[in-house]
């Protein structure tokens, strides 16, 4: 029987038209997937609309189609210039983009496709044997549980920081402090809010992730006036095939990180925003040699999130398909797709509707083969963007960039947010403070305080003597504990840079450190004292995490006059005038999007940019910019309908507005 649906399952598949939905669908999944901040999910709602004329197979196809791929190609923009293309892209970040610093941007996408498509057949080929398997496994897992998954998968990026524990667990508790800005949903509380109803639903992520990694590295690009590689760039061929080998020399850690990737893909409620963490500290845990290499560039920590994030999607169908409960945000707009078409997930999926199941998981193998193959072929002219000078690239990054971050709430505020996240992040980076720590407990915070408040108020503390969850608190508690441990008894301070080799670091605490170190202080003290009188359940975690915080800061500080930390002087130079400049032509860009409108204020960008910043001539920039701009028109405002901001040009002139269809 089960043989019989899938040969029926792929006879369907391959009629015609079908097959050219499903190759429709990764394609536009891969564009969706390189552009930052766009992602799966908004993907899939833009494109869910399109589908309702189709039969339930092709749009079901079409659909799971474009959500297979768009965690291969954001593989792109994470080597490049360290931008996260969705959030399950961001642990790539970490080894990838030194890789391309150093030349080596193919080898990186070599290894990064290879793992994806064998992460996402591995994927593929669980979902068909697993759903009878798994099923009393996902149905028992409850509140307590997923806490302590979340928990686990914080403490693991945190732990990565190693000789910076106290950065990363400071940089934790301020990303779950700003998870909690806006209505606390219990008590309708507003929490932070400053009576600004842009904060009512909280900070979006997107214009806060591209802020932290994104805008630093551009910044950065820009007052180096070089490019990412600079002249490092080795054969392109060569380094793509080297890429395949290490994927196939490491096909043991490739087995492991897609088992993590489709077990926890699995559960619904972690989401893709873990898993890839998961899997890269396992790998920077259980790999030989890992603490020396990992965050410098070593393409086995590529191959462990990549691996890991395609691996996920066949392992999120599990729950959608078997039990109606989606396994991450998109699968739940997948859920509406069936429902829509007239298709209800459940046990009926394994019997009756077992040719539809198959479906899937053929769409799923074809896309991760097809999007892969697409990627491989295009993976030299990508790494050649490694070559491209300062002066052309930075403003082409910084205008998609701006698009990105709109779409968090889709207001002017999403603007502002990416500035200040940006002017955050570049001083964590160039001061030694972990970035990852932040934005996942940031993605975190929302599951956390619910898991929690439900976990509690169900279990009381009893739900950490449940048996997952004890096993999970006391792998923590060994986790946290065991480098202190290790400096105590060896005499000697904790291995260093784990994460971002520039990044991460036991920096002396010198006049900036301990001004850092003042502020968040006083940040916690602020959060005691602002939340004094909330409700019982709308302060529970904000104080608690205040409370976690100021210890680990005077934990820092004991480590440190014991160390002989106060003491030490630091040598390092921060660019801090090129910086502000290239921080400036970005104000100037949102300040200008207010003013005249996005498309418009894109384009005036880049040509002055180019001309003022990159010295180039006119006829160099109209031949870069027209192309540019046109691209970006037919984008995003003809095929993917995106909303603008409004501008003070189109509020004085309400009929340019109208005649240009909301570009201003």
């Amino acid at each position: 029987m089960v043989w019989d649906a899938a040969i029926t399952a792929l006879g369907v598949l391959s009629d015609p038209t079908r097959l050219m939905f499903v190759v429709l669908g990764t394609f536009l999944g891969l564009i969706i997937g390189v552009i930052p901040g766009i992602g799966g999910l908004v993907g899939l709602a833009l494109l869910l609309p399109f589908t309702f004329s189709m039969d339930p197979y092709t749009a079901l196809a079409f659909l799971v189609g474009v959500q297979s791929v768009t965690t291969t190609s954001d593989t792109i923009p994470a080597v490049l210039f360290g931008v996260p293309g969705t959030v399950g892209s961001a642990a790539t970040i970490l080894d990838g983009h030194p890789m391309a610093r150093r030349g080596e941007a193919s080898r990186a996408y070599g290894a990064a496709f290879t793992a994806s498509v064998c992460g996402g057949l591995f994927g593929a080929f669980v979902l068909a044997l697993s759903i009878p398997i798994l099923r009393p496994f996902i149905l028992a897992v409850g509140t307590p549980e997923l806490l302590s998954i979340c928990l686990l998968g914080l403490t693991l990026v945190v732990s990565l920081s190693r000789g910076a524990m106290a950065k990363g667990m400071v940089a934790a508790a301020v990303g779950l402090l700003l998870s909690t800005v806006g209505d606390e949903p219990q008590t309708g509380q507003l929490r932070w809010s400053f009576d600004l109803a842009y904060l009512w639903d909280g900070l979006p992520l997107v214009p806060l992730a591209l802020g932290l990694f994104a805008v630093p590295e551009i910044i950065d690009l820009g007052a180096s006036r070089g490019s990412i590689a600079g002249d490092k760039v080795k054969d392109e061929r060569w380094q793509q095939l080297q890429g395949v080998r290490d994927v196939f020399k490491n096909w043991w850690l490739v087995i492991r990180c897609s088992s993590i990737g489709t077990l926890l893909g699995a559960i619904p409620g972690v989401g893709a925003s873990v898993i890839d963490w998961v899997a890269y500290g396992y790998a920077a845990r259980s790999v030989k040699d890992a603490s020396k290499t990992f965050g410098k560039g070593d393409v086995r920590g590529v191959i462990a999130s990549e691996s890991s994030n395609n691996a996920k999607e066949g392992g999120a169908l599990v729950p959608t398909v078997a039990f109606g409960v989606p396994g991450s945000a998109s699968m739940a707009l997948l859920l509406g797709a069936f429902l829509i078409h007239g298709i209800a997930p459940g046990p009926n999926m394994l019997d009756e509707h077992l040719d539809v199941t198959f479906t899937l998981i053929w769409t799923v193998a074809i896309a991760n083969i097809l999007g892969a193959g697409a990627c491989f072929l295009f993976a030299g002219q990508f790494a050649r963007v490694a070559t491209v000078r300062a002066g052309i690239l930075v403003p082409l990054v910084f205008g998609i960039m701006l698009v990105g971050a709109f779409q968090g709430a889709r207001d002017y505020g999403d603007l502002v947010v990416l500035v200040l996240s940006g002017a955050l992040g570049w001083i964590m980076k160039t001061r030694g403070w972990p970035r990852p720590p932040l934005v996942l407990a940031f993605v975190l915070g929302g599951l956390v305080e619910n898991y929690l408040f439900i976990s509690h108020l169900r279990y009381g503390l009893e739900w950490m003597l449940r048996p997952v969850p004890m096993i999970m608190i006391a792998i923590i508690a060994f986790m946290l504990v065991r480098p202190l441990v290790s400096y105590v008894r060896g005499g000697r301070r904790p291995d260093t840079k784990i994460l971002h080799s520039e990044e991460v670091s036991a920096q002396p605490l010198n006049p900036t450190e301990i001004m850092m170190w003042a502020g968040t202080a006083a940040l916690f003290v602020y959060v005691l004292v602002s939340s004094a009188e909330w409700e019982p359940a709308a302060r529970l975690m904000p104080r608690a995490l205040a409370v976690v915080g100021l210890i680990a800061i005077a934990g820092y500080f004991v480590w440190c006059w014991f160390s002989g930390g106060f003491a030490a002087k630091s040598k390092e130079r921060v660019p801090w005038a090129g910086a502000m400049g290239q921080g400036l032509w970005l104000v100037g860009l949102v300040f200008a999007v207010g003013v005249i409108g996005m498309l418009p204020a894109m384009g005036l960008f880049v040509m002055a940019y180019m001309r003022f910043e990159g010295k180039s001539r006119w006829s160099n920039i109209m031949l870069i910019v027209t192309p540019y701009w046109l691209a970006a028109f037919f984008l995003f405002h003809e095929l993917l309908h995106l909303p603008w901001p409004q501008s003070l040009l189109g509020d004085w002139f309400p009929a340019l507005r109208a005649n240009l269809g909301g570009l201003v």
